[in-house]
This record gives structure tokens, sequence and C-alpha cells, in this order.
């Protein structure tokens, strides 16, 4: 896991459990699983539009932002950037 990856699961994690209602992570994950999903997927198709033709700095700002919203899914289910590192490793196991 990157520093920065990791860094930001550990804020989301605290925020989660804070009561602190200003933090947009908070507000987010009360909001329940369909909002979450809900900005997932807005994010995914701004991925999609910077791509497609607002240049380089766009797709890596708003891949930021589909990370950022896919680490709050993950948060919210007490799952972690760790378990898809996992998943991906044993997709590289050979098959036989």
């Amino acid at each position: 896991m990157t520093n920065a990856v990791h860094e930001l699961e550990v804020t989301l994690l605290r925020r989660k459990h804070s009561l602190a209602q200003e933090s947009y992570t908070a507000r987010l994950i009360a909001a329940g699983e369909d909002e979450i999903v809900k900005k997932i997927g807005e994010e995914a198709v701004e991925v999609i539009l910077a791509a497609k033709g607002q240049g380089d700095q766009r797709v890596i700002e708003e891949s930021a932002d589909l990370v950022y919203h896919l680490l709050v899914l993950l948060v919210s289910r007490d799952l972690s950037w760790s378990d898809v590192e996992t998943e991906l490793e044993r997709r590289k196991a050979p098959r036989t």
C-alpha cells in the first residue's frame, strides 16, 4: 500500500468513528451505502469524461476522487485497501 493511500485510510477510519458531522467523510458514511455507491458512480463517470478530452491532470484529479470514495466504501464495510491488494495478489498467482 502506498503511504498516501494508507494515510488516507487511517484518516477515514478516524472520521468514521468520530461524531464530527462537519466531516464530509462522517456525513457520507452516516448517509449510508446507497449514497456512497452513488458517489462512486458519479466519480467513475467523471474519470471517463476526463479521459475523453479533459487532459491528464483532470484524469489524475478525478481518479483521486474515485479512489477516495472507494476507500470510504471499504471503510464503511469494515474492509481495507489491504483486502483489495490481497485479492490482486491472488489474481497474479498462476492458475493450474
